[in-house]
């Protein structure tokens, strides 16, 4: 239920969908002859497309998202590798049969470094299909095939392929993996979506160092207007306001105990 709840919900609070939705409902409005609901409507959805993909509030709201865990000194010794899937496009995937990698591909290809870097560690790749309606390959499975041609060895790797959101990553992965004290294991996402997996794999006792990857913004960013193609703004505005709403229902629900996870 939370899984399908949480998806509906999304849809609808998505900056574009949300502009869709009230300028729609404004037309509707003004069909049936409120001129003030039509205005009202339309301007809202302007501006939330204005700050959407104009200006650099999406980078603002993003990098302390980013920046909250730093990516530590690489460990003598690493015991397996946790990646977590979204970084791969999963209908053309299951098409296509090939290995194509989304705007969050960097959490395959660090993988793939982290792999040579360490030939004994376990790699192990987290997620399923984690779409509501759209058909697609999960990630675990595309994975095998992309690691697999990049030299990783098919018995180093581990595939939970049953996962369908961030906290059942966590709870399938330690339940598959079994981690034991004192191992080093390495967590590896996307740099905004950092502090609630860390969180949540945290909660479920499996402790791992942070690897973040996918950066988005410079960190640099201030108050400004036309700072980055409006499909990148878009883009970033959209899964900032996605991963600070996921960090608020997941502590409200107590599936992490901190609304702002960070380093101890």
């Amino acid at each position: 239920m939370f899984f399908f709840l949480s998806k509906v919900f999304w849809f609808f609070v998505q900056p574009l969908n949300l502009a869709i939705i009230l300028l729609l409902a404004g037309l509707v409005a003004g069909f049936f002859g409120s001129r003030r609901l039509l205005r009202t409507g339309a301007f809202l959805a302007a501006f939330i497309m204005v700050l959407s993909v104009w200006t650099s509030f999406g980078a603002m709201i993003m990098t302390p998202l980013e920046e909250r865990y730093q990516r530590p000194a690489a460990p003598q010794r690493v015991d397996g590798i946790v990646v977590l899937g979204g970084g791969m496009e999963g209908a053309i995937n299951l098409a296509r049969g090939g290995y194509e990698l989304s705007t969050a591909g960097d959490r395959f290809v660090e993988t793939a470094i982290l792999a040579r870097r360490y030939p004994d560690a376990k790699v192990v790749v987290s997620g399923g299909a984690g779409e509501l309606i759209l058909e697609g390959e999960g990630d675990a499975v595309t994975a095998q095939r992309l690691l697999t041609a990049l030299g990783v060895a098919p018995e180093r790797l581990v595939l939970e392929s049953e996962s369908r959101n961030t906290y059942e990553n966590a709870v399938f992965t330690r339940r598959l993996v079994m981690p034991k004290p004192g191992e080093t294991w390495l967590l590896v996402t996307s740099a905004f979506h950092m502090p609630r997996s860390k969180a949540l794999f945290d909660k479920v006792g499996f402790e791992t160092t942070p690897w973040p990857v996918d950066y988005r913004t410079s960190g640099r960013e201030g108050v400004g207007l036309f700072t980055d193609n409006p499909v990148d703004s878009l883009q970033t505005t959209t899964m900032a306001i996605k991963e600070w709403i996921g960090l608020f229902v997941y502590w409200a629900t107590g599936k992490i105990d901190r609304l702002y996870p960070g380093p101890a």
